[in-house]
């Protein structure tokens, strides 16, 4: 055999599934026979062609790991046989070897664009013809091993996408639940308004507003915030905003029945019961800050506690303003806490805003907070003709054109809003 006698040793046995089948395209018939029985002898299974155009046909049924081609043939050449393979739909790559005689660059460089993976000078070495199939097996079960892994990620983005699509209506569901312990967005009590607000920045979140009453007339309203993000903060506000109720007055910790009806606790009493019940909760490490005032409807006093939360903001009808309150340990975070009671009285015309640190904490493009001072000017800026949750509404608003989002924050943002309008 001549110039393939170094072929005789036996190839070594075929690693793997990625090579087993080889084209031999070549016009000449004695060049594609010896090919052919070497290729048998190690173990693969060969078609033959004898020009490209019956090539081609044959990569239709066969459908080869390998092509070895001659480049020069009559008709279509090997360079334009292997763009024509490349082309051609697979599900997986095949590999592609050309024989030639030419070794100037710009000839191997136009067989590398056409497509081609690797190339074989005549006359050929059975050592290296095997070193190259090699190469070529390798390079195949490294693409087969790639199919495998990307078919796996699919499937399981795949699986993922259904468990997010699950969550996700799960989530939905859960923030229509958390809106419906706001069942209204705005009360009167007696000639007064009390409003409120929540955007979740997510699903669902862990702020929550509300208001309630009692027969008296006195009436009271909270803005609250439970530490983190996400499910858990949202069910352990579900469950604090049964302690707040505005529909079960038996349930409401703020209220203690005397002779006839419900009156009100002490708002610092309240804090503290709250405490009570967050530190008897095992295995729960969140905590929650809160602003509750409240209200005399009759007489316009007020008395407030403040634990851990932003400083409720006092807008007289006198326009002057202040932030009321001294801070305050959080509700949940330390056992037998103790909360100072504020004191205040309201005039008709005046205006509470109690409200999480979503609103003072917004980021604004020069990297700094809004802080108290960015609300107050935000709070004087709405309109007076903005009443009730329009004012809150403004508001928010506002906030998102100061910090140009135009979207959700980072955070909750809720608040609770007072009109006092006098007895």
């Amino acid at each position: 055999m001549g110039m393939y006698e170094n072929a005789k040793s036996a190839f070594p046995a075929v690693q793997n599934e990625s090579l087993r089948r080889v084209l031999v395209v070549d016009d000449s018939r004695a060049q594609r026979r010896i090919l052919t029985l070497m290729l048998k002898r190690w173990g693969f299974e060969v078609a033959e062609a004898e020009d490209a155009t019956e090539g081609l046909a044959v990569c239709e049924s066969f459908v080869p790991d390998l092509v070895i081609s001659d480049w020069m043939m009559p008709g279509m050449t090997g360079v334009d046989f292997c763009r024509a393979f490349r082309k051609m739909q697979r599900e997986t790559y095949g590999y592609f070897i050309l024989l030639t005689s030419k070794t100037e660059k710009t000839a191997v460089a136009s067989g590398l664009e056409s497509g081609a993976d690797d190339f074989l000078t005549k006359p050929v070495n059975g050592d290296e013809l095997r070193a190259r199939i090699s190469a070529g097996a390798r390079v195949l079960a490294m693409e087969r091993e790639l199919m495998v892994k990307n078919s796996l990620i699919t499937d399981t983005l795949d699986e993922l996408q259904k468990v997010h699509a699950s969550i996700d209506k799960d989530l939905k569901q859960a923030r229509l639940l958390q809106e419906s312990l706001m069942p209204t967005r705005s009360l009167m009590f007696g000639k007064s308004t009390v409003s409120v607000m929540l955007n979740s920045c997510g699903h669902v979140g862990g702020d929550l507003a509300g208001m309630f009453g009692a027969a008296s007339g006195d009436f009271g309203l909270f803005s609250l915030d439970v530490s983190g993000h996400g499910i858990a903060s949202a069910m352990l506000t579900a469950r604090v905003s049964g302690y707040l109720s505005s529909k079960y007055s038996d349930e409401n910790l703020a209220l203690c029945r005397d002779a006839s009806d419900y009156g009100f606790l002490p708002p610092q009493f309240v804090a503290s019961r709250l405490n009570s019940r967050m530190m008897d909760q095992r295995g729960v490490s969140e905590y929650l800050t809160l602003a509750y005032m409240q209200v005399s409807a009759l007489t316009g006093r007020a008395r407030f506690v403040q634990a851990g939360h932003p400083a409720p903001l006092l807008l007289r009808a006198s326009g002057e303003a202040e932030f009321l309150g001294d801070g305050g340990l959080p509700i949940g975070l330390i056992e037998d806490a103790s909360y100072h009671e504020h004191q205040l009285l309201l005039h008709s015309g005046d205006r509470v805003l109690l409200y999480s640190d979503g609103f003072t904490e917004a980021v604004l493009p020069d990297g700094t907070m809004l802080d108290e001072v960015g609300l107050l000017d935000l709070a004087l800026s709405v309109p007076k003709d903005k009443t009730g949750p329009k004012f809150l509404d403004a508001l928010y608003e506002g906030l998102k054109a100061k910090t140009h989002f135009a979207n959700d924050f980072d955070d909750d943002i809720s608040a609770a809003f007072l009109e006092y309008a006098g007895p």
